[in-house]
């Protein structure tokens, strides 16, 4: 349980900008650790950031008032928090960041364009979600340090529109082949235990020991 104080604000009255400033400084402190490959200094400013007033109300706000879904309810029914319900909510991440069970997820069958086939999708509560956007927060600076310069899919800052720009400007001078691969399905055959193993972890857990809310616990 975090017991750090909480500053005393409305939701109306916090300040976004010091919020936003805040958790960068910390991300960038963990992007740059992560540069030098100290594990011992990425956790602990991981950990930090995971018991962060302000990364919980970004990520509250992210879920229930930036995200396009943010109308969509979870197996609980809840839609849409009013102001007191989230600052509630961030209270209770604050609280206990990581909670030893998830909530079931509701399912529903969203179709392929261009096929007949229908792929499940899975959406959380509205409070899961907010977890799950907390924890992005925190993993986020250590991978961006780590990827490919000219990987361009779900990264901060990138775009459809960069990975074109990058494209034409490699092809632009002269002529080359181009690799169309069909990778559906690439990232739902590997085994749970496999994805593990691509996951920094303490030095004291092992992988292939950790599932679900486990990897996360790894940090306390």
């Amino acid at each position: 349980m975090n017991t750090a104080p909480v500053p005393m604000y409305e939701w109306n009255t916090i300040p976004w900008a010091k919020a936003e400033r805040e958790v960068f400084k910390l991300q960038k402190r963990i992007y740059q650790a992560a540069q030098r490959e100290n594990r011992k200094a990425i956790h602990q400013l991981q950990r930090l950031l995971m018991t962060s007033w302000w990364a919980c109300v970004l990520a509250v706000r992210k879920v229930s008032q930036d995200n396009q879904g943010k109308k969509t309810a979870g197996v609980d029914g809840v839609k849409s928090l009013t102001p007191r319900d989230r600052l509630a909510l961030a209270h209770r991440l604050h609280a206990h960041p990581l909670v030893p069970k998830s909530p079931p997820v509701r399912r529903v069958w969203r179709p392929k364009p261009g096929t007949s086939e229908h792929r499940p999708l899975g959406i959380p509560t509205m409070e899961q979600r907010a977890r799950q956007a907390l924890v992005k927060l925190v993993l986020e600076p250590e991978w961006e340090a780590q990827f490919a310069p000219n990987s361009y899919g779900f990264r901060p800052g990138r775009s459809a529109h960069d990975a074109i720009e990058a494209i034409f400007k490699g092809i632009r001078m002269q002529a080359k082949f181009v690799l169309d691969a069909d990778i559906a399905k690439c990232f739902g055959a590997p085994g749970k235990a496999r994805r593990f193993q691509r996951v920094p972890f303490p030095p004291r857990q092992e992988s292939s020991q950790l599932t679900g809310n486990r990897v996360l616990g790894a940090w306390r």
